[in-house]
């Protein structure tokens, strides 16, 4: 998720950002050891650590025994991800992504997106890919002094180099608005314009959002007005009409989110948008506990260090036939996550940057905005399977997890995503708003996701 700084003061999306973890680097030249960030910060665009002292620059990826010693924290390459969801199998059948398209949306981009996923591939033994950039509006001249543009282009990276980990065959079209999405409506018609765009022009199989923006703070939202939000959905509209798949990321705000002012939580339970759409799959965040080889030393739990795992109720959107089965559970209401995949900070993901020249390097990155793009990577493997695009697939997963497909892997440990005060929801059996479904096992679930898409 994002925090975006802009010239009328501080203001927020809905989410705190994927930390880029750590504090990053383990010295600085003065020799002094960073420690793990004490909280999480609120104002500063970044997936990054803002407000807290930090040395970038890993020369290379740590093993995990190095960053609990230096940060405190686990931190996973895309090779131990691989072992974690059990898709070397499915490489090894040649489903890699192999011609389908992922399309991720950010503000601004990053200058340099393709030269940091080349390294970051060569680093793996990952064949790298072509990102191909699409400008939407007048994208201003990139410049690493300005917080927000370094905010957007490190979500820039993180979203890429998550996609390619997981589908390395795909294509990959990275949109760049030229506003930045902000609380309230923001960037956001920017972006709408620009999925519509492309999904017109037949371009992308699955969207990827790691942007949103809490209900409450949209116009009108007081009065009981959601036209502010209606009035954008045409985009995930037409993704519908045109069997295109569209994502978003939960949100790192637990059961609450940020108001209007971007520095402040609401201290009820409240939800964002995109993800709260029911046009829209929201992808919750889990944590891993592996070990050196990707295996998992105890059950996935619930995100919930640095951040938490958004999911809740919507107060604009009510239950959608599709979630009908769950009804015990979301009562009225559209309840997100659907789905969760890797996103806290303490297991985070190993990103190579360079688009700061003065933090270039690896650095550790968490939140649902490392899920989405995840999972974009599992859509589009199934796409593949499937031979055709799922389009919306959120009938699919409530359908395999009514029968208990294997693919579906339930996180019922009792970790919630209580954050900032406000109660949240526990990982209990079955379906809870901590983590959807819960996660999945991609060499059942891929198929068994083709195979329901379609005949959902």
């Amino acid at each position: 998720m994002h925090i975006a700084r802009t010239g009328r003061g501080v203001a927020a999306s809905a989410a705190t950002v994927a930390l880029v973890a750590a504090a990053l680097a383990a010295t600085s030249q003065a020799g002094a050891t960073t420690a793990a960030p004490a909280g999480v910060p609120h104002t500063f665009a970044a997936p990054a650590i803002a407000g807290h002292t930090l040395v970038h620059g890993v020369a290379s990826p740590l093993p995990i025994a190095q960053c609990q010693a230096k940060w405190h924290i686990n931190c996973y390459n895309p090779l131990q991800y691989r072992t974690a969801y059990n898709l070397n199998p499915l490489y090894k059948k040649g489903i890699t992504g192999k011609g389908r398209t992922i399309v991720i949306v950010d503000s601004f981009g990053s200058p340099t997106v393709q030269h940091d996923l080349d390294v970051y591939s060569k680093q793996f033994g990952l064949p790298s890919t072509k990102v191909k950039v699409v400008k939407w509006g007048h994208v201003p001249k990139f410049d690493p002094k300005n917080s927000d543009m370094t905010g957007w282009a490190g979500e820039t990276t993180l979203d890429v180099e998550m996609a390619h980990a997981v589908a390395p065959g795909a294509k990959i079209v990275l949109v760049e608005t030229a506003v930045a999405e902000t609380e309230g409506t923001t960037g956001l018609p920017e972006m709408m314009s620009a999925e519509k765009h492309l999904i017109d022009q037949g371009v992308g199989d699955v969207i990827t959002q790691s942007f949103g923006a809490t209900e409450n703070t949209f116009p009108g939202f007081g009065k009981g007005d959601f036209s502010s939000i209606k009035k954008l959905r045409y985009a995930f509209e037409d993704a519908r009409r045109k069997n295109v798949t569209v994502l978003a990321s939960s949100g790192d705000g637990g059961a609450t989110d940020m108001k209007l002012d971007g520095k402040t939580y609401y201290n009820k339970r409240v939800n964002s948008w995109p993800s709260s759409d029911p046009l829209v799959t929201s992808i919750g965040g889990t944590q891993l506990h592996l070990n050196d080889k990707g295996e998992r030393i105890k059950p996935d739990s619930v995100y919930n260090d640095y951040g938490a795992g958004g999911g809740g109720q919507s107060h604009v959107f009510t239950r959608p036939s599709f979630q009908d089965g769950v009804k015990n559970v979301v009562g009225t209401r559209r309840g997100t996550p659907d789905i969760s995949m890797a996103a806290a900070v303490n297991g985070g993901a190993w990103v190579y940057s360079s688009y700061d020249p003065t933090a270039t390097g690896w650095d550790v990155s968490g939140g649902t905005s490392e899920a989405s793009p995840l999972f974009s990577g599992i859509v589009a493997l199934a796409d593949q399977v499937a031979g055709h695009r799922l389009g919306d697939i959120n009938g699919a997963l409530y359908t395999l997890l009514k029968q208990k497909n294997p693919g579906v892997v339930d996180v019922n440990d009792g970790t919630d995503n209580t954050y900032q005060g406000v109660k949240g929801y526990k990982a209990v059996n079955g379906y809870d708003m901590a983590t959807g479904v819960g996660t999945l096992d991609a060499l059942r679930f891929v198929p068994a996701l083709a195979k329901a898409a379609h005949h959902s």
